[in-house]
């Protein structure tokens, strides 16, 4: 059996499919990784001998590039779709199921339904999902009006969002294969069961029964590298360090922000570990500082004294699986919300808005590296699922065998 995993975003989009693939083939079954063409993600699939097929435009480039102006928000989405139909169709030739997940795979659907194979929806984070308990995401287009509370109102106009980005290129394409229009794109593409990746404790889908959601636990990507020489040497050299780092997202005055964060946890009287990431953050240090790039985040923030990041999926997981408290710096999206989470569940802090201050850094670094938060995060720890991707390598299979057809369009 063969089976096409599709993902268009950054690596925490991209790492969980790595998890599936790797699930699948441990199951007996082929997986290959639709996935955009940044090198770190070649790199990443290479390691786990999992096939990848290139598609769209290079995410870093969008999120990093002085080009990302150039398109506006439907030309993007006009381009995504059509990758989907042509570059992940071609990858689905051979295929007995499909797995979509990162920005809107609009089109993905499409593709499954003509070759009449099963076709799964998953999401990384619950708060994607419409439920009438919560407000929708910010997505591009015109804002809510304001003064609308009624959340139901507010999910209905943000399916009128995702039609003005996807629809008009969507129905194009499916009409250019003989398939009939869809009228509400969003509900389409995460149809009437789609799957929440996500640990049940972390980010639980404990909303009204308006949708059938199967929570598979977490894909979380094992790899199986060791850490650097050199950071093995720095992590050996004294105590345990604070981390630092922001993943994926550009942040502004990148230099400015390694600065505040080296000289607000030295005010603690620890040592610091800064990630480069996507925003090359490269502050300059005495040998109490240490600047890592790619790195296994299993391995390395269990040696670490806290995990200060930017509060994305794959991110937040791995520090609470490996116990280490966390300070949650929101930039985008649903960040914000895995902030607030780790703070509910006493496991870190989240820090007030997307630009950190000397006083404000260091006021969420005191409350995270106090004994009560480490005592908490090794608590809750204990409780972080680690067969999400086995779970779902499991359910897709099962599907197969039973010859799901995508449902009709809504």
């Amino acid at each position: 059996m063969r089976v096409l995993l599709m993902s268009y975003g950054s690596r925490g989009d991209v790492a969980p499919m790595a998890a599936l693939a790797v699930a699948l083939r441990e199951r007996g079954a082929e997986a290959r990784v639709c996935a955009p063409p940044d090198e770190e993600f070649a790199r990443l699939l290479a390691g786990v001998g999992v096939p990848m097929v290139p598609f769209g435009r290079s995410v870093r480039a969008l999120v990093n590039s002085a080009e990302r102006p150039s398109k506006s928000a439907p030309e993007v989405a006009a381009e995504l779709v059509a990758a989907h139909f042509e570059t992940v169709g071609a990858a689905a030739e051979d295929c007995d199921a499909v797995v979509a997940s990162g920005l809107l795979p609009a089109g993905v659907r499409s593709v499954a339904e003509k070759r009449g194979i099963p076709y799964v929806c998953a999401c990384f984070q619950p708060w994607t999902l419409p439920s009438p308990a919560r407000r929708p995401l910010p997505r591009p287009g015109r804002p809510f009006p304001p003064g609308v509370t009624d959340n139901r109102v507010l999910w209905k106009l943000d399916a009128e969002k995702v039609n003005a980005l996807y629809g008009e290129p969507l129905n194009s394409h499916r009409a250019a294969i003989g398939l009939p229009p869809v009228d509400n794109v969003r509900d389409h593409v995460f149809t009437d069961r789609p799957w929440l990746a996500t640990d049940p404790v972390l980010a639980p889908w404990d909303e009204p029964e308006e949708i059938d959601v199967v929570q598979t636990g977490a894909w979380i990507f094992k790899d199986e590298r060791p850490l650097p020489a050199e950071l093995e040497a720095f992590l050996e050299a004294g105590e345990p360090p604070v981390y630092v780092g922001f993943g994926s997202m550009p942040m502004r005055d990148a230099p400015d922000i390694a600065r505040i964060a080296v000289e607000a946890v030295r005010a603690q009287g620890r040592r610091v570990l800064v990630s480069r990431g996507w925003a090359g953050l490269a502050p300059t240090g005495d040998d109490d500082c240490f600047t890592v790039g790619d790195a296994d985040h299993h391995k390395l923030f269990r040696r670490v004294a806290a995990v200060v990041h930017h509060g994305g999926a794959g991110t937040t997981t791995a520090a609470a699986l490996a116990g280490a408290p966390q300070v949650v710096v929101p930039q985008i999206v649903d960040q914000p919300l895995w902030a607030a989470r780790v703070a509910e569940l006493g496991i870190g802090a989240a820090h007030d808005g997307p630009t950190p201050t000397f006083e404000s850094l260091s006021a969420a670094l005191r409350a995270a590296l106090t004994p009560e938060t480490r005592t908490r995060a090794t608590a809750v720890a204990g409780t972080i699922r680690t067969d999400g991707a086995d779970v779902a390598a499991r359910l897709v299979l099962e599907a197969i065998a039973r010859d799901e057809r995508p449902v009709t369009t809504a």
